[in-house]
C-alpha cells in the first residue's frame, strides 16, 4: 500500500462511531452492522487514496457501506442470531415507555423499505445534507426529497397505529 497521510487515516477512524451507528440502524442486528463497518472501514482504507481531499469524508464512507449493504442484499443471505439463556436481554433505563416507545420506533423503522430507510436515517440521524446523501446513495436529490417524504408519512402511520394511506392519482 503506497503512503496514506496519517491526517486522511485518523479522519476516516473519526467515522467509525457515526458508521456503526447508521450500520445498526439500518441493518437492526449488531453483529451483521458491526461486519458492514468493519468491510466499509477496510474498503475505505484500501481505497484512501483515491479519496479526494477538500470532499465530504462522511459522504464517501457512507456511499461505501451503501454499496456493500447493496451487494449484501443481491447475495440474499438470510441473517440469523440463535438464541438462548445466555442471550443478554437489553436492560430499559428510565421510564419504561420510553423503552417502548424506542422498541415500537426500532420496529417500525425496520418495516420501511431499505431505500426508504437509508434516506431516513441519513438525513434525519446522520444529519446529511440532500445532496450528500443523493452523492452517497447514488440517486437524484428530488429522489431523495420524494423518499424522505415517504418515509416520514411511513413512518408517522406505523408509530400512531394507523396503516399507511396511499394517495392515488386520478389520471384522465
Amino acid at each position: 500500500m503506497s503512503f496514506v497521510p496519517d491526517d486522511a487515516a485518523n479522519h476516516l477512524l473519526a467515522y467509525v462511531p457515526r458508521l456503526r451507528r447508521y450500520a445498526r440502524a439500518l441493518v437492526g442486528d449488531r453483529a451483521a452492522a458491526e461486519d458492514l463497518v468493519q468491510d466499509t472501514v477496510e474498503r475505505g482504507w484500501a481505497g484512501l487514496r483515491s479519496w479526494q481531499r477538500g470532499t465530504d469524508m462522511r459522504a464517501w464512507l457512507f456511499s461505501i457501506m451503501h454499496n456493500l449493504r447493496v451487494d449484501q442484499g443481491r447475495r440474499g443471505t438470510l441473517q440469523t442470531e440463535p438464541l438462548d439463556d445466555e442471550t443478554p436481554v437489553t436492560a430499559m433505563h428510565g421510564h419504561e415507555s420510553i423503552g417502548l416507545e424506542l422498541r415500537d420506533l426500532d420496529t417500525a423503522l425496520r418495516l420501511l423499505s431499505e431505500e426508504h430507510r437509508a434516506v431516513l436515517l441519513l438525513v434525519g440521524l446522520e444529519e446529511m445534507r440532500y445532496e450528500d446523501v443523493a452523492s452517497s446513495l447514488g440517486i437524484p436529490v428530488g429522489t431523495v426529497m420524494s423518499r424522505l417524504s415517504r418515509a416520514r408519512e411511513k413512518l408517522r402511520a406505523l408509530m400512531e397505529g394507523r396503516a399507511s394511506v396511499v394517495p392515488l392519482k386520478v389520471v384522465k
